[in-house]
């Protein structure tokens, strides 16, 4: 071989690794963001990485681009490890025509995706790009289509990621929508439709880039991001440690780490209930106090926050988790917690997470802003997603479980493998006031002292359904237990449930209610 055409190989790379170049390198940095590269090499275990496509170029030749050409097309794109394990990702390179897709840029895209798919490994992308490649016109559309099929062949076969870490506008949007998880970076990462310039012309708003997209909007109002960092760093942090609880694909189990069972006893949590069934409680202390220490890993935290959702591992086994939380909303059922707790109950289930349910639920939330958004169908969603999941299904009730909301809380009527409750449990049709104005209301009315009968009938029904023992009767319910004992139970109860198979009439798919 000549010395010539190795000289000739190395300072292609050499240009390919200098992306847009230095002038643009720097700007990013600016920016509070690292570079592309920056990213996969921080990402990916040290020297694990191994590229594809560094000498791909664009073919457009109309506008001048044939005489601005740089080797990688704006996206890095190959495979490595997280901890050990396998991996496919692709960072686009805003350095290099803003990150914008050409109809090569997407090739190199899609070819990762297959070689993910064919393999059964997780696909991690990182996006920061200015959108379509305006020179390009429908070509470059195209490529993003191409991107979106493939993105739903993929889904709930193997994890998908999306870290946004920079623009992401138009159709560019649409695929991290699709993915499992989309992460943004708080003040340098944005999502839209529509940027602000169009929505002045169109509706005559006024609102930045970080009003309509941002991570904090998209955190707390769309739902559209489950996580937001503080940085670029951080949120590579984050895709480590959620890639953690997953397996590689659908055919497998998460890795179980290794555990010796011990003292599983927290007594903790037999002081947690309030006296008082209309106090608030954290519903994270719960979560803490039956789960490995430190093991809980929260999705979409700041948005319906009566609803907790989020990964964690009991154990050493890697389990998903949703639970009402008393602290916001009591707790009730709404749209938005509905179709939260529905989206993570799916993903648990396409990839064989264990899901452990805690409910303290007093219903779903009644007014006519949610009957006219929705409430119906969006309830619907979360009673479709558990009644559907065949991996291990386990629900502890730690106080408040009324109406329609106790059956769409994975209650044993739709498919719960083992239904814990504590002493403290409610179980019924509806709150012992709300009854007992129904039940009692001519007894009531005719009363010398109206409260006091309404107290006494109250205290009436409560003493017989506001209780887990009806329950426990019927066998909807397989045991009530002292709160200090629910890690030991549910430590026994997901082993003995470890090999658990569902055989399911064929169909080709349900048809959720969306």
């Amino acid at each position: 071989m000549s010395q010539k055409n190795i000289d000739q190989l190395q300072e292609k790379i050499k240009n390919a690794h200098l992306g847009g170049g230095e002038k643009r390198i720097a700007k990013q940095h600016e920016k509070k963001k690292l570079t592309a590269r920056e990213r996969v090499d921080y990402l990916l275990d040290e020297g694990s990485f191994e590229e594809i496509g560094i000498l791909v170029t664009h073919r457009t030749t109309e506008f001048g681009m044939d005489k601005q050409k740089i080797y990688g097309d704006g996206v890095i794109t190959g495979y490595g490890t997280i901890n050990g394990r396998l991996v496919y990702v692709f960072a686009q390179d805003f350095t290099v025509f803003g990150g914008s897709l050409s109809e090569t840029h997407a090739e190199k895209i899609c070819k990762v995706m297959d070689l993910a798919v064919k393999v059964g490994a997780p696909m991690i992308g990182l996006n920061d790009s200015g959108g379509a490649r305006i020179q390009e016109g429908v070509r470059s559309l195209g490529g993003y289509a191409d991107i979106f099929h493939r993105n739903v062949k993929s889904s709930g076969v193997i994890p998908q990621i999306s870290a946004i870490m920079g623009p992401c506008a138009g159709g560019a949007v649409y695929s991290p929508a699709m993915t499992d998880f989309t992460l943004m970076v708080q003040d340098t990462s944005y999502m839209f439709v529509t940027g602000p310039n169009v929505v002045k012309t169109v509706t005559n708003e006024e609102v930045t880039s970080e009003e309509l997209g941002g991570a904090s909007t998209h955190s707390t109002k769309s739902g559209v991001t489950h996580r937001v960092a503080i940085n670029d760093i951080a949120c590579l942090e984050d895709i480590k440690k959620m890639i953690g609880y997953m397996p590689q694909n659908n055919q497998q189990a998460p890795e179980k780490l290794p555990y010796e069972l011990g003292d599983e006893l927290r007594p903790k949590l037999d002081e947690l209930i309030p006296d008082s069934s209309n106090k608030p409680y954290d519903m994270h202390e719960v979560i803490n106090g039956i789960i490995d220490e430190d093991s809980f890993f929260e999705i979409h935290k700041d948005y319906a926050e009566n609803i907790i959702v989020g990964f964690a591992r009991l154990g050493g086994r890697s389990i998903g988790i949703v639970a009402n939380q008393p602290m916001s909303l009591a707790g009730v059922l709404d749209v938005d917690s509905s179709k939260k707790a529905a989206r993570f109950t799916r993903f648990c289930d396409c990839f064989n997470i264990p899901l452990l349910v805690l409910v303290d639920v007093p219903g779903f939330l009644p007014g006519t802003d949610q009957e006219w958004n929705g409430i119906i169908l969006h309830g619907a969603k979360l009673l479709y997603a558990l009644s559907e999941a065949t991996v291990p299904k386990v629900t502890v009730i730690t106080r408040k479980a009324y109406g329609g909301a106790y059956d769409v809380m994975n209650s044993k009527h739709i498919g719960a493998d083992l239904n814990f409750a504590w002493p403290s449990a409610e179980i019924a049709v509806m709150g012992a006031k709300g009854a007992s104005e129904i039940i009692f209301r001519k007894e009531i009315s005719e009363a010398d002292d109206s409260e006091a009968k309404l107290a006494e009938k109250e205290a009436e029904y409560a003493e017989l359904f506001a209780t887990p023992f009806e329950a426990a009767k019927r066998g909807f319910i397989d045991e009530v237990i002292m709160p200090r004992d629910t890690r030991r139970k549910l430590l026994k109860g997901f082993s003995m449930l470890e090999h658990k198979k569902v055989l399911r009439p064929q169909r080709k798919h349900g048809n959720i209610p969306l």
